[in-house]
């Protein structure tokens, strides 16, 4: 098995060095560690808009039962597109178990067309001296995720790229898959020569 194809279907720590498999233009958006809503306002000039696709209680795909451990297969699931303009940039999945949005944490159930990064990286949030733990993966057509997003965009090419971080919520887990559209490096480059 090469390791190319070992990287389509698996995902790797950011810092295991697989980093370097994903295309250079694709390498800084992957590894960041801040709000990827405010990096790509940041390179595109403007506020996004945050389409939600769902937000319900669903049943866990088999990697993020796994990911998680958990005997319950139900969760809070929220999709959400991030645009520019009417156009998608990124898909997001957020995975949130019932734990984890008790107490303090319900703001997080509230959020709308508001993005995540507003609870996570706010002010006032205190950070897990833990360090998050991000992954990487390169979607091909065969993946669940990548065919998810197909349903969605009729013409999008393949592979994508995709991180997932697990979060800390006030210690409680929180998964973010971030999936990678082409629109966004296309957005970006035009700003950059504005």
């Amino acid at each position: 098995m090469t390791h190319r194809s070992r990287l389509s279907s698996l995902w790797n720590r950011v810092d295991s060095g697989e980093i370097h498999q994903a295309p250079r233009q694709w390498q800084s958006w992957l590894s960041d560690t801040g709000s990827l809503t405010q990096k790509i306002e940041q390179a595109i000039g403007q506020q996004l808009e945050v389409r939600v696709l769902r937000d319900c209680r669903q049943n866990l795909n088999s990697d993020e039962s796994r990911y998680f451990q958990l005997q319950t297969q139900r969760c809070r699931i929220r999709e959400v597109l991030l645009c520019a303009n009417g156009t998608p940039l990124v898909m997001a999945r957020s995975v949130l178990p019932t734990l984890s949005s008790a107490g303090s944490n319900q703001a997080v159930l509230r959020l709308g067309s508001k993005p995540l990064g507003a609870v996570l990286f706010s002010k006032n949030r205190k950070r897990s001296k833990k360090k998050a733990l991000r992954e990487i993966t390169r979607l091909n057509k065969r993946s669940s995720l990548w065919q998810q997003c197909q349903k969605r965009h009729a013409q999008l090419s393949s592979p994508l790229w995709a991180r997932r971080t697990l979060y800390q919520l006030k210690g409680r887990p929180l998964l973010v898959c971030e999936i990678f559209l082409p629109a966004l490096l296309q957005f970006s480059a035009m700003a950059s020569l504005r």
